[in-house]
């Protein structure tokens, strides 16, 4: 299972990447930096979160969260 977190990941990273360098007005490689020292990524590449299955938009809202607060808010469907 864990080959198929990891193809997801290679699907929603850019997208999410995407999604930090527009919302929050940074480089690509601030972006990349910030998302991969987040503790929502840690949590998203471990396959039995399943955060995985959440969409683009509430993983960077999760994301935002983190970064203003420090505190992540998990959605009821996750």
């Amino acid at each position: 299972m864990a080959e198929a977190n990891k193809a997801m990941l290679e699907f929603i990273v850019p997208r999410l990447i995407k999604s930090v360098i527009e919302g929050m007005s940074v480089s690509e490689k601030e972006a990349f930096t910030l998302l991969y020292s987040s503790k929502l990524y840690a949590q998203l590449d471990r396959e039995e979160t399943k955060l995985w299955h959440l969409s683009v938009p509430t993983l960077y809202s999760m994301f935002k969260e983190e970064q203003e607060t420090g505190k992540i808010t998990y959605p009821e469907e996750a």
